[in-house]
């Protein structure tokens, strides 16, 4: 395991983490918003026993640089994922993974870039584009309710804010505590004018979609109170050659509450790349 970093094109760091064979299908790990590389947790080790999986600390969160701009523009968090395959030496093959948010940055990356040294994307728990009466990129109930305490200086008041996601992140029935703490410490770190910027834009991502040639995995939640079904579900009605697989019964951190079928639904999905 490596921790590196790559200089994007505004001059900020994006700090990066790499585990897995040199010479296996690049796996480019986007987390959701405020998070942080570590958030992927025993699902990222799992695997990098197989494929070079490069988890991203995207912009202002984890340990890259907070520039104070850029968090409107898609072309800026484009360039901050082509810095990172470029400090790779990736020019092809590479499979990028968008949690939440994340997925809206693989999107971005996709419209500004194209698909030249991408073989897939897999959206997980994410919508492809935000903003108000943009279709598919509605919020659930538990991000409504959040907001805006989770803007708050106040740690009391963001805290409050972040509870409002209860288990969104774990699961239910099973006990993930530490999980969840792990995430709530993650999105706590985040600074708060980061958390608000990010919801400073409005982006309609269809056309990119529609125009994608390569395969598209969309895995989500049925009862996912973040990200709702219908944002997985627009993605996969809408790019040519997308799969849609509904976890019945899972919220919103499918990689932590059915960490088993996530591993291998997204190894499948790799594996089918090369065939």
């Amino acid at each position: 395991m490596a921790i590196r970093d790559a200089v994007s094109a505004e001059g900020n760091r994006i700090v990066y983490r790499v585990d897995g064979p040199a010479d296996a299908t690049p796996l480019v790990l986007l987390h959701g918003w405020s998070g942080n590389l570590r958030c992927w947790g025993a699902a990222a080790d799992d695997l990098a026993a197989r494929y070079r999986v490069i988890a991203v600390d995207l912009r202002g969160h984890g340990y890259s640089d907070d520039p104070g701009t850029g968090y409107d523009d898609p072309k800026a968090w484009a360039a901050d994922i082509a810095a990172v395959l470029a400090a790779e030496g990736i020019s092809s093959g590479a499979v990028l993974l968008g949690w939440s948010y994340g997925g809206i940055v693989a999107t971005d990356y996709l419209a500004t870039y194209g698909t030249d040294a991408v073989a897939g994307v897999i959206y997980c728990g994410a919508p492809a584009h935000i903003g108000r009466g943009v279709p598919g990129a509605e919020t659930g109930p538990a991000m409504e309710k959040a907001i805006p305490g989770v803007f708050e200086e106040s740690a009391g008041r963001a805290m409050r804010g972040f509870a409002a996601f209860g288990n969104a992140n774990v699961g239910t029935g099973t006990d993930k505590g530490v999980d969840a703490q792990r995430l709530f410490g993650g999105s706590l770190s985040t600074p708060p004018s980061v958390r608000k910027a990010l919801f400073y834009r409005t982006v309609d991502n269809t056309e990119t979609l529609r125009s994608l040639d390569i395969p598209v995995l969309v895995l989500h939640g049925s009862e996912d109170p973040v990200v709702p079904l219908s944002a997985g579900t627009y993605i996969a009605e809408t790019a040519p050659e997308a799969t849609l697989s509904v976890f019945e019964g899972a919220q919103h951190g499918l990689f932590i509450e059915d960490r088993p079928r996530f591993v291998s639904e997204v190894s499948d999905f790799i594996d089918g790349l090369t065939k």
